[in-house]
């Protein structure tokens, strides 16, 4: 029963990984739910957000709208800060976790709700220009640390840069893909990966991701707008009435 509920979390959450973000504030709960330790539960979840990058940044290449060079680009400050942030999550005790866990699912739901719709440049910005290397330098720390809603704060700093939200999709699951590898890493090296429950969310996170990918290109930017303006509303409305 387990297993069938986190394949179905994990379709859900691919979607909205996809297409905006937030996707593992189902897919946390969910595993701490199921009685896991707070750094295995956060370990594991990676296990599904890799499975769904490759899935999302293939298709993405199929579509052909990913800037590649400038994905790459921004990594390089984002893997620097994931290696720090997923330090401090292995260090951190259950309790503080979950509180904190708590204040980022209402702190991400009330920012991205507060802000204005991204509205890109006219021209992209260097991925080296140190707005862009700060942004995901910030990015890589709080993906390292939590990974959850870590989507809403990528596609804030390429609006930032330039990118329309497509384009941002794209390099968003290239860069938290590439952030991702090397905190699940770093957390099965620690022994702290719940192998069978990782697999499961995989395997829908990697459909749910497809999906997402297929929505983003063909309903395009003004479609996506209104998608994280929806997803976040409902991510508030949850936050309100759930424990």
């Amino acid at each position: 029963m387990a297993i069938v509920a986190l394949a179905v979390a994990g379709l859900v959450s691919g979607v909205l990984n996809v297409l905006a973000g937030g996707g593992s504030f189902l897919t946390l709960p969910l595993l701490l739910f199921l009685g896991l330790p707070a750094a295995e539960a956060n370990g594991t979840n990676r296990v599904g957000v890799v499975i769904q990058g490759l899935g999302a940044v293939w298709g993405f290449h199929r579509h052909r709208v990913m800037n590649w060079r400038w994905a790459f680009g921004v990594s390089v400050p984002a893997l620097v800060g994931a290696a720090l942030g997923t330090w401090a999550a292995l260090v951190i005790p259950d309790l503080a976790f979950r509180r904190v866990l708590s204040v980022a699912m209402l702190a991400i739901t009330l920012w991205t709700i507060a802000a204005p719709a991204p509205t890109p440049r006219t021209v992209l910005r260097s991925a080296w220009s140190p707005g862009v290397v700060i942004g995901f330098f910030l990015v890589g720390l709080y993906g390292g640390f939590l990974q959850a809603g870590v989507g809403f704060l990528v596609l804030a700093v390429t609006s930032f840069a330039g990118l329309d939200l497509v384009r941002g999709n794209a390099v968003k699951v290239l860069s938290v893909l590439a952030l991702t590898v090397l905190s699940l890493s770093i957390f099965a090296s620690n022994g702290v990966i719940h192998w069978g429950y990782g697999l499961a969310l995989g395997a829908g996170n990697f459909a749910g991701a497809l999906i997402g990918v297929r929505l983003s290109v063909l309903r395009g930017h003004r479609w996506l707008q209104r998608f994280v303006t929806v997803t976040v509303i409902i991510f508030a409305i949850l936050l309100w009435v759930t424990d």
